[in-house]
């Protein structure tokens, strides 16, 4: 394979807030700048971006922010340089200036890597263009692009010629839903909706042929589906006991013994049965707690509504948690309201050996503070802040633009939106310091600050454009490494 390979580099993550060493990630590509108003759904978008806003000033801070914790060599001293290149070369893979960091991947990178390869070349092309109903010219025209271009149009569905092949990837950018970590396994997802099913075969390959990966064969998990599937008709096939669908965005690995798994919108229960039998066939992990949640879609995932800052400290929407069922109870209204959505919501907890006798736990908060204490060892108070501050309707407001959808560096250090403000104000109360990334990054490059010092820290990142693609910075990771 004519490469530059990453070879033999460890996978593991066992925690939410573990320092973060490695992780996946994919920044916006031109495919993004396709989507129409009218395709918009189809493509699980809410709406339209910027894209240029949406790379230079929002998205480009979260990589400059990652590589400055994670490679810092890759940026240090190069900041001016790399804000005054009008053709964003330095974050554009398979060009001169491409950073190349091998602990801030962009999948884009990889899959270029692995069309090097005539064979897989030719495997994947089939493959594309067998979903995607391309023509044989089309096909034949595919094996004379170089690898990167190749990798650009895979991903964007778009010829550097302005042709579109195919549809775009936009929710590619949340490559937290492809894959997930679980110790030193990697569980390839299965995504409920079929504009994503290009993305899972992307994935795939680069899970499997690509050296960075090839030390990992025997632990990436593929979940099976129903093998009565074909059989079944097609209302079945859509029931929750039926199809087989999971996301990197329901699936939590918060301690080494212990892993979430939310069933949702996008994920089904009979998914989360099959990924819980085989972790617990392999002795991957001791506990899994599937948390059922409502299927609305400001509900997606599970890591929209909670997400850990700390070993001692959660942010979570109130009104799925047992503030909003207090709060509710002191209404007499609340005693002669019609079934709550709420009542959809329901955790059980499953031990190894024991799956038949599951525990019930009654709510988010009770599961939440038994991780921090009995799986991680807080013997302090466990600390929540809430959306919006829990004042309404700030919760829900700032729910819908990932308030709680975070992405712990390390321990105690996040990044998030800088629009939600009064989720801002709450971190604040509890002692957190919070700074723009544009100023963190001149602080680190004056030297006036180090990634190491930071301590209780909330970054912000714009997001007038990200917002709109409905994920914040939990989603469009996917941690490889943690220590």
């Amino acid at each position: 394979m004519a490469i530059n390979p990453i070879t033999g580099f460890p996978v593991g993550v066992s925690s939410e807030t573990g320092t973060l060493k490695r992780l996946l990630i994919h920044s916006p590509d031109r495919g993004l700048g396709k989507v129409v108003p009218s395709k918009a759904q189809d493509w699980l978008f809410e709406d339209i971006v910027h894209l240029d806003t949406m790379r230079r000033k929002e998205y480009d801070y979260y990589v400059k922010l990652l590589l400055y914790f994670l490679d810092p060599e890759k940026i240090k001293g190069k900041l001016s340089e790399i804000n005054d290149d009008p053709t964003r070369s330095f974050f554009i893979p398979g060009t001169e200036k491409y950073f190349a960091s091998d602990h801030v991947v962009d999948i884009q990178r990889l899959l270029g890597d692995i069309l090097e390869d005539s064979n897989i070349r030719i495997k994947l092309t089939a493959a594309i263009c067998g979903i995607e109903r391309c023509s044989y010219q089309i096909q034949e025209e595919l094996h004379r692009f170089d690898a990167h271009e190749l990798a650009r149009i895979f991903i964007s569905g778009y010829c550097s010629d302005k042709r579109m092949l195919f549809a775009p990837l936009p929710n590619l950018i949340f490559t937290r839903d492809i894959g997930i970590v679980i110790n030193d396994h990697i569980l390839l997802n299965k995504p409920a909706k079929a504009a994503r099913t290009r993305e899972s075969i992307l994935a795939q390959f680069v899970f499997f042929y690509h050296p960075m990966f090839a030390h990992l064969k025997q632990n990436i998990i593929e979940i099976p589906e129903n093998e009565r599937h074909f059989l079944l008709p097609d209302d079945e096939k859509a029931s929750d006991y039926q199809r087989c669908t999971l996301e990197g965005g329901d699936v939590m690995m918060v301690a080494p013994g212990h892993l979430l798994i939310g069933c949702s919108e996008r994920t089904s229960i009979y998914a989360a049965q099959q990924v819980m039998k085989i972790l617990f066939d392999k002795s991957v992990v001791e506990k899994i707690t599937i948390i059922k949640i409502p299927k609305k879609r400001d509900y997606m995932h599970i890591d929209t509504i909670f997400t850990q800052v700390k070993k001692d400290t959660w942010v979570l929407l109130s009104s799925l948690a047992r503030v909003g069922d207090e709060a509710r109870k002191k209404d007499v209204l609340h005693f002669f309201a019609p079934v709550d959505v709420n009542k959809e919501f329901r955790i059980l907890q499953f031990v190894k050996g024991n799956e038949q006798q599951p525990r019930e736990i009654e709510n988010l908060e009770d599961l939440l503070t038994e991780i921090s204490r009995d799986d991680l060892g807080i013997t302090g108070r466990v600390r929540f802040i809430y959306s919006g501050g829990n004042e309404f309707p700030y919760g829900e407001r700032e729910q819908w633009t990932d308030s709680c959808n975070l992405l712990a560096l390390r321990d105690g250090v996040v990044i998030g939106y800088d629009r939600n403000d009064k989720t801002l104000e709450a971190f604040k109360k509890e002692g957190f310091k919070v700074i723009t990334a544009k100023r963190l990054l001149e602080k680190f490059e004056h030297n006036e600050l180090a990634p190491e010092e930071l301590t209780d820290t909330f970054i912000t990142l714009p997001s007038a454009e990200l917002s709109r693609a409905r994920g914040g910075s939990h989603c469009m990771s996917m941690p490889l490494l943690r220590g």
